[in-house]
């Protein structure tokens, strides 16, 4: 059997651990746990597919040096960007649940920590005034109680189920992995948080671009079609020419309303993300600043620099890790459970002579203490199977490990494609926009001469507007791709270091309403200590001080 591995593992002690009143059952349990095996797997992460570098690393504007992108937004130098990620991160609903469900899963560690000390601790105490029956033999056999009297009991009692092949230690080790995950789990609803306020951001500003291109064109339309009305009206030309003109100007105009809408809706999944009313979004967004610019380069490390940087990995990990220990508690079931149990009291009943007043002499005292076991040796292979469900669901965690390993490379090389080729898009559709800009001011000036049909004109037009609608989306796509760079690098969770998983009006309110003791300190005291970018490092030892 192997020996208890939390043993050896580093464990930081939060500021103002309890150390005194539980000493000598620390210490118990501590000799306890070092003289018992541990059933249950090691569990070894397996080495995941990765790749040596990136498949655009040979791009001079992909760099293969390292950074941890803490603020990786303010590199499109928006102001109105970087205030939006501020006010999403105070306020996100999403953010906020993953930030309760951190202490939700520290509190279940506590619990964790305090199944390994003496399972069952109570007082319990009655006082009946008794009547026996004088026609039952069973309750008053010599017929020679009092017809009433008064029976007191007070007592205690512990039952200690000693921790011989690892159960309760694994569950500390499962609880303790389970709520690293959830930390890691926080870190990553904020990448994507932030990551998802960066394109909501990118994309309205597309739209209003858009849009701006789209009535920019309509007046230009219009004077097209004012000469065309002239050239009808001096008989120059048919009225068809009127008409087409009307037809594409109908067209264009009928572009606003659209992008209009789905501006709208764009702003309202912004909303959600900040939390806030529609008119303190509005307010932030008023103006158009154009589509916010990427920097001409971005530095991407290698691939395998993603294991040190991307919470979701660290959360499959942390979990097939907790899902290990899972295991070591079903085998555990399959072994006898030994326990310690004992009881003291002092009992009396006012019979034979007896008075209330002696509850607490010596005569009166009961005790009991012995040791038990128990064995569910024939459970129908109950327990085996439990086991095998264990180990599967384990293995489905190891290899969503490696497949998220997978996925995270390449949510990495779409967005560096995406930014890459974008960039050699919006350079080709610029040149466009310049020459049908000058195709449609000499094809107007020939119509005017008569020296073109208006069919020249026409095509001209549209020419110039799909051009120029299509370079702005090239340039909100190639912001966009890099946005999707920058969050599957995994960068942005930092800026959590040293502060609460709650803002502080969720801090009050559950304050007000549960005891959290240390684990949710008042606003402005330190909070409890959390790791960075939890790993398997930050595991605990599987014996510690309860959690009061």
């Amino acid at each position: 059997m192997k020996q208890d591995r939390g043993m050896s593992r580093r464990w930081r002690r939060s500021a103002g651990a309890p150390r005194g009143r539980m000493a000598i059952l620390s210490a118990l349990a501590l000799a306890t746990s070092l003289s018992a095996c541990s059933v249950g797997p090691n569990v070894v992460i397996p080495d995941a597919p990765i790749g040596g570098k990136w498949r655009e690393a040979s791009n001079p504007a992909v760099k293969t040096s390292r950074q941890d992108y803490r603020n990786w937004w303010t590199a499109f130098r928006d102001p109105t960007l970087n205030r939006l990620v501020e006010i999403a991160y105070d306020q996100n609903l999403t953010l906020m649940e993953a930030g309760a469900r951190v202490l939700k899963a520290r509190a279940v560690l506590g619990q964790a920590a305090g199944e390994v000390y003496p399972q069952t601790q109570q007082l319990n105490g009655t006082a009946d005034y008794l009547r026996p029956s004088r026609t039952d033999a069973t309750s008053n056999p010599s017929n020679t109680l009092s017809t009433q009297f008064w029976r007191v009991d007070l007592g205690a009692q512990a039952t200690w189920e000693l921790d011989l092949w690892g159960k309760f230690r694994h569950g500390v080790e499962s609880a303790d992995a389970a709520y690293l995950a959830s930390i890691a789990s926080y870190d990553d609803v904020l990448v994507t948080l932030i990551g998802d306020v960066a394109s909501d951001y990118i994309a309205i500003r597309t739209l209003q671009a858009q849009i701006a291109i789209a009535q920019s064109n309509v007046v230009k339309q219009r004077e097209a079609l004012d000469i065309a009305r002239a050239r009808f009206k001096g008989g120059a030309t048919s009225e068809l020419d009127v008409y087409q003109a009307q037809n594409v100007l109908a067209q264009t105009q009928a572009a606003v309303p659209q992008y209009a809408a789905q501006l709208q809706k764009q702003q309202n999944a912004l909303r959600v993300l900040l939390g806030e009313p529609p008119e303190t979004v509005d307010g932030l967004l008023k103006g158009s600043r154009g589509i916010p610019a990427p920097p001409s380069s971005v530095a991407v490390g290698i691939p395998a620099d993603l294991l040190r940087r991307r919470p979701d990995i660290r959360v499959a990990e942390l979990k097939a890790i907790a899902q290990g220990a899972q295991v070591g508690i079903a085998q555990a079931d399959l072994y006898p459970a030994f326990s310690l149990g004992g009881a003291l009291g002092t009992l009396v009943s006012t019979t034979n002579g007896n008075k209330i007043n002696q509850l607490f002499t010596s005569p009166s005292l009961t005790f009991a203490f012995g040791p038990s076991f128990s064995w569910p040796i024939l459970n129908y292979g109950q327990i085996t199977n439990n086991v095998r469900a264990q180990d599967a669901e384990l293995q489905a965690l190891l290899t969503n490990y490696k497949n998220s390993v997978l996925k995270a490379q390449r949510e990495v090389e779409d967005g560096l494609s995406g930014f890459i080729q974008g960039r050699q898009q919006v350079a080709f559709l610029r040149k466009s926009v310049s020459a049908a800009s000058n195709a449609l001011t000499i094809a107007l000036a020939q119509y005017q001469l008569g020296t073109r049909d208006f069919t020249t004109v026409l095509t001209a037009e549209q020419n110039l507007y799909q051009a120029q609608n299509n370079l702005a989306a090239a340039e909100g796509n190639v912001s966009v791709s890099l946005t999707t760079a920058y969050r599957a690098m995994g960068g942005g969770w930092q800026i959590r270091w040293g502060k609460d998983f709650v803002n502080d009006s969720v801090r009050d309110e559950m304050r007000a309403r549960t005891n959290w003791g240390e684990l949710l300190p008042p606003a402005g005291q330190q909070p409890v200590a959390t790791p960075g970018l939890p790993g398997p490092s930050d595991l605990g030892p599987t014996v510690r001080p309860p959690q009061w």
